[in-house]
């Protein structure tokens, strides 16, 4: 029995020993992980960090420092959810409103400034006297505030843009309808010439041919007289001769 108490005082030992040396080592992880953070390197205090999380899952400062990490490396998506697995291990409002604050910084940074706002709102809700994050929500704010400005400015131009398309496609269009009206009018000028032109070809030809046809009638009507003259001097001829006449015996 005596044995058995004391087998019981060694395991109770090695196991109070290797949690303590368990705790020693994320304690050591974390730690050196802070000393590279501070000289920037950011990528090797990331390397601890998750190392020291992986060791100890319910390890605030690991999860929580892991975030720190990820951020300074921009990899903002990765260190809001490393924030929010440090959520459900902060001891008190003051841990809780810092992961707000961080992930309120993590959206601004990603240009998703409402969210930026209701975090940075959370993180005050938790810890009211944090001017740190009454600035970054004013500053958000501010942002939000000219975004929606420039939007509208934006949209005002486009709308004006879009209107003066709009006129231009009208003068543009009448200019094309003006420019075929006129193509119209000149053509049927052009056509109505060429008709003048047969019209006063044709006209000209008929009076030629009328000419000619008056011309041909008056060698034909001097060609009939000359012919009479000729038929008049016969028959003057003949009427000229004597008459022979029966000798009256």
């Amino acid at each position: 029995m005596k044995y058995s108490m004391i087998n019981l005082f060694l395991f109770l030992f090695t196991v109070i020993c290797s949690n303590d040396n368990f705790a020693q080592s994320t304690r050591s992880l974390v730690n050196e992980g802070v000393d590279l953070y501070n000289e920037q390197n950011y990528a090797d205090a990331e390397v601890n960090f998750k190392k020291g999380a992986e060791e100890s899952p319910n390890n605030f400062e690991a999860k929580f420092n892991l975030g720190d990490a990820y951020y300074k490396q921009q990899r903002y998506d990765e260190a809001m959810k490393a924030y929010q697995s440090a959520f459900v291990d902060a001891k008190n409002d003051l841990e809780k409103s810092d992961i707000y604050y961080n992930i309120g910084n993590s959206l601004l940074k990603s240009q998703k400034l409402k969210e930026s706002i209701a975090a940075y709102k959370e993180a005050l809700k938790l810890d009211p006297n944090d001017e740190q994050a009454k600035y970054n929500l004013s500053y958000a704010l501010n942002q939000l505030n000219n975004q929606d400005q420039n939007q509208d400015q934006n949209q005002q131009q486009n709308d004006e843009n879009k209107d003066e398309n709009k006129d231009q496609q009208q003068q543009d269009q009448q200019n094309e309808d003006q420019q075929n009206k006129d193509q119209q009018n000149q053509d049927q000028q052009q056509q109505d010439q060429q008709n003048q032109d047969q019209q006063e070809q044709q006209q000209s030809q008929e009076q030629k041919e009328q000419e000619l046809t008056k011309q041909e009638a008056e060698k034909i009507l001097n060609a009939l007289k000359e012919n009479e003259k000729d038929l008049q001097k016969k028959l003057r001829k003949v009427k000229g001769q004597p008459v022979k006449t029966e000798k009256d015996w």
